[in-house]
């Protein structure tokens, strides 16, 4: 899938309504071994579940590759600091 066809579909999307959950469902295959790497992950950080690991991921890749929306870079920097205490 190409990023014009992702920017269709997102433009697709009929506008929300304030009512609306601010979260979105997504699908996605991922590698194998990236699964079997979150779930060791999981297994070894129980205050984290799939849905934190793919947001933070999501995150930090949208950040990194200059996203400049406030939700985005504050969810990465939480992460950034949250993790680093967890760490310590």
């Amino acid at each position: 899938m190409d990023r014009n066809h992702l920017e269709r579909c997102i433009d697709a999307q009929p506008p929300s309504s304030e009512s609306e959950s601010p979260y979105v469902s997504l699908e996605a295959e991922i590698p194998e071994v990236l699964y079997e790497g979150m779930k060791t992950f999981i297994g070894s950080n129980p205050s984290w579940d799939q849905y934190q690991v793919m947001s933070s991921a999501l995150a930090q890749f949208l950040f990194q590759n200059g996203c400049s929306e406030k939700a985005v870079t504050q969810r990465y920097l939480d992460d950034l600091f949250s993790r680093s205490r967890s760490q310590a």
